[in-house]
């Protein structure tokens, strides 16, 4: 892909934790390719599970979660609204219910607190954005988005933390490498 506005983005980088002093995934990213890559967590907190949430996080609807929404920014652009789920058990109390920067990354602080993803499941859809997708990422009306829900379990699969991901279709590209054997 050519253009400056392209993106080829690969999971993994963001599904491995960090060490000691290591910027978290996404800085650390860009940074590599000469672009600048920041978030701003618009949202933390606890709130009741809908009903995508709460069959990926495997609760009831309407149980408790912490919830983080961010807007993911290349080269000071939108370029991703994520919201990330976690059950309150694991994350209440924790930075993650907070609006703060987590040194490393969530996933980083996700593995201080024990819970180390070992599985994830990725489903990714295309569909037009909704008016507050729309006015974040700052894409017209007839512009389609792509969705990526992701799922983390751990070593028992427990699930421990749910993304899900809209970004703009035209300025993405998600890129799947698997070995086998």
């Amino acid at each position: 892909m050519g253009g400056r506005g392209d993106w080829v983005s690969t999971s993994m980088p963001y599904l491995t934790p960090r060490t000691n002093g290591q910027a978290d995934a996404w800085t650390e990213e860009t940074a590599a390719r000469g672009r600048k890559g920041t978030q701003r967590v618009v949202f933390a907190g606890e709130v009741p599970a809908g009903e995508e949430v709460a069959a990926l996080l495997g609760l009831a609807d309407g149980d408790p979660v912490v919830m983080r929404r961010r807007i993911i920014e290349l080269d000071g652009e939108p370029c991703e609204v994520t919201d990330t789920y976690y059950p309150a058990d694991i994350a209440r109390g924790t930075a993650l219910a907070g609006t703060a920067k987590i040194r490393g990354g969530a996933v980083s602080l996700l593995a201080e607190l024990g819970h180390i993803g070992v599985r994830v499941r990725e489903d990714v859809t295309a569909r037009l954005a909704t008016d507050k997708e729309r006015e974040a990422l700052q894409t017209s009306p007839d512009q389609p988005v792509l969705r990526l829900a992701r799922l983390t379990l751990d070593a028992n699969d427990r699930p421990i933390q749910a993304d899900l991901m809209t970004m703009p279709a035209h300025r993405q590209r998600l890129r799947y490498e698997m070995s086998i054997g």
